[in-house]
């Protein structure tokens, strides 16, 4: 693989069971390169080696007067230059197109799982991690992958020379054959440290690239509340750590540095101490001592990419680490599918919670927990979260397995009932689960169903394109409207009636000041629209996804960040430019609950209540609770004003009329 042939077509399937294991895999799969960069290598360090022996057979044709020995000897080197210039460079060349093509594949890798778990990711694994991951963590792998072959190139060199050295002069061949093992060898004891050390030092640096990540996001609600500088000071311990554990970790390299340097300075003087008692005996040339003396000398040259290769791995391991750890998140369903790609259409059903949204309408949920509130969203989006493959209670694992083997029914059912008004709960909710009851694990969930057909039975593009879900905190792309707004659609929805439906006037206005041509659609969104206000945003990540016009499209809290009379308009326009579509809103808003077609009350994980905004209000206790955050002394008195006809504070009760009134009242206001 070249540079110039990226991306890779297929980037493979890693093997991300550890670091070291993910790093012996990106060296496996670039097998060709390595061999290529070996080769170059040994060509190169060979070169180096051998003009030790060369320099000797000039030397000792001086000393012997013989001037064609002199001029061979100045062709040998002459030749070993050119061969020493023509292996540094390609092997330059192979070790960085190797490092690029390993952090491109890494790149690739990490892109196609981001894909693959979309925004289960983030939940997962920290944001600010997986910006490390895909920023300093690559280059750090790629650094291994290149090093790699050059140490591999180092040591066939240090083992040529010193066998031909001992086949040279085998006085002194031998001493430096012994010595050469324990100038490599000298630093392992020394290597675990320093590998600790470096692991904390990227561990501290990833904290503290979180920490700024969260700060730079929140900037904006930091300021509101004056905590800059608290954010500040915890960012500035965080970095004093990390320079420390920089520091600790450079003073241990520092020292395998210094035993590389002292080492084979020993070696060398003991080389050169022997070879002289051995010259004055005769036993060996002038020529025969310089070739030996400049060997062991440039051998240091390869004996430096012991300890390259050392630090590479000590910072690559808890990089590929990292990566392994992302690589290795799983999505419970399967990317291909089990069925054909064809996008169903009909009712939304979870067979886990009972909750039915049927085919056409709009349907609200309330939570009173955010965080279930977010995981059914998921779920109904094809996209379980690891809770769904925790612990559930008996009675809701119960439910479940009642639930999936009647899903088909409670869909036909709950299309004949019209609108479903009224109170009570669907077929296959029970009353909630009991917590006194053991909690029982549970391996897998039953998929939501659309049509009848399981989401995780579909090809992921499908499923995604016939589902979409928007979270509750949903991501601006940098870049012009236009482009923000040029998403896979139907083509039913155009973006000015989606911006119009989203109540979008204003940021049209402000864009529009903003832009060169005067047109909003060319104005530039900064990156996540941080240049923008919290419910200018949520209105144009929901107008977004209303030009989508996906089969069903689920909402989790899409108006919380806006004023009362726009959310009111929001939820005009939301059902008007869906209507005949599926939609469901997770919400507590009584403005966008009162405006849908059905509400279904989600309580400890299972339907509890469906009916109508106002009806709900009135009987169920629990969710008026939610939606009008109503206290547990406030319920009782509540209950007891009704149960005298009176108000709670002694005056006549509103009737049903009065509550109509008093909720027009409260809306217009």
């Amino acid at each position: 693989m070249q540079i110039h042939d990226l991306p890779y077509p297929d980037p493979g399937l890693p093997d991300a069971r550890s670091g070291p294991r993910f790093l012996l895999w990106l060296g496996r799969n670039q097998l060709g390169g390595q061999l290529k960069s070996l080769c170059w290598g040994l060509l190169h360090f060979l070169s180096v080696a051998s003009l030790p022996y060369g320099v000797g057979f000039a030397v000792q044709a001086v000393v012997d007067g013989s001037g064609s020995r002199l001029a061979l000897a100045g062709g040998l080197i002459l030749l070993l230059g050119a061969a020493l210039a023509l292996g540094d460079t390609m092997l330059h060349r192979t070790a960085v197109t190797n490092w690029i093509t390993a952090a491109a594949r890494v790149q690739q890798l990490l892109a196609r799982r981001t894909a693959a778990l979309g925004a289960a990711l983030t939940r997962r694994v920290a944001a600010g991690e997986v910006v490390a991951v895909s920023t300093g963590d690559v280059e750090k792998i790629g650094w291994f992958v290149e090093a790699l072959s050059r140490f591999a190139a180092a040591a066939l060199t240090v083992v040529v020379v010193c066998v031909g050295l001992v086949l040279y002069q085998p006085a002194l061949g031998i001493v430096v054959a012994v010595g050469m093992p324990v100038l490599a060898l000298a630093v392992l004891p020394l290597l675990p440290r320093a590998t600790r050390r470096a692991d904390q030092q990227r561990e501290k640096a990833g904290r503290a690239t979180e920490l700024a990540s969260d700060t730079v996001a929140g900037l904006r609600v930091l300021r509101g509340i004056g905590g800059e500088e608290l954010f500040l000071d915890r960012y500035r311990r965080a970095s004093q750590e990390v320079r420390t554990a920089a520091v600790r970790s450079a003073r241990m390299w520092s020292l395998i540095s210094a035993v590389q340097v002292l080492l084979p300075g020993l070696l060398l003087i003991a080389v050169v101490w022997y070879g002289i008692e051995l010259a004055r005996q005769g036993r060996i040339t002038v020529g025969e001592l310089v070739t030996v003396y400049s060997a062991v000398m440039i051998l240091n040259y390869p004996l430096r990419h012991f300890e390259e290769i050392a630090m590479a791995y000590s910072f690559s391991r808890p990089s590929a680490q990292r990566a392994a750890r992302v690589l290795s998140l799983e999505r419970v369903t399967e990317p291909g599918g089990l069925r054909a790609a064809e996008a169903p259409a009909g009712d939304l059903y979870d067979p886990v919670t009972g909750l039915l949204a049927p085919a056409g309408r709009l349907t609200a949920v309330v939570c009173g927990d955010p965080d279930l509130a977010g995981r059914l969203a998921d779920r109904l989006g094809g996209h379980p979260t690891d809770a769904d493959t925790g612990t559930r209670s008996a009675s809701a694992s119960a439910s479940a397995s009642a639930s999936a083997s009647a899903s088909a029914s409670a869909s036909a059912s709950a299309s004949a009932s019209g609108d479903g008004s009224g109170s009570g709960s669907d077929s296959h909710s029970g009353s909630g689960s009991d917590p006194a009851k053991a909690a029982t694990p549970v391996t897998a969930l039953p998929s939501v169903l659309l049509g009848g057909v399981p989401l995780d039975e579909l090809p992921l593009d499908t499923a995604r394109t016939a589902v979409l879900v928007q979270d509750k905190d949903p991501v601006l792309l940098s870049g012009t409207l236009a482009e923000l707004l040029d998403v896979p659609s139907s083509g039913s929805v155009r973006p000015a009636e989606a911006l119009a439906a989203a109540q979008c006037a204003d940021v049209l206005d402000a864009l529009s000041q903003a832009s060169l041509d005067d047109d909003p659609m060319n104005a530039r969104i900064t990156e996540r629209g941080r240049s923008l206000s919290g419910g200018q945003r949520q209105r144009l990540a929901l107008a977004r996804s209303l030009v989508t016009d996906p089969e069903a499209l689920v909402l989790d809290e899409p108006t919380s960040a806006v004023d009362s009379h726009t959310e009111a308009r929001i939820a005009e326009g939301l059902r008007a430019l869906r209507s005949g579509r599926t939609t469901v809103v997770l919400t507590s808003s009584p403005l966008l609950l009162d405006r849908a077609d059905r509400v279904v009350l989600v309580h400890e994980g299972t339907v509890a209540a469906v009916g109508e905004h106002r009806e709900l209000v009135l009987t169920e206790p629990r969710y008026r609770a939610v939606v009008t955050r109503e206290t547990d002394e406030e319920a009782a008195s509540a209950a007891l004003s009704r149960n005298a006809g009176t108000s709670p504070h002694g005056e006549p009760g509103l009737g049903d009329a009065g509550i109509e009134e008093l909720t027009e009242i409260e809306e217009t206001a």
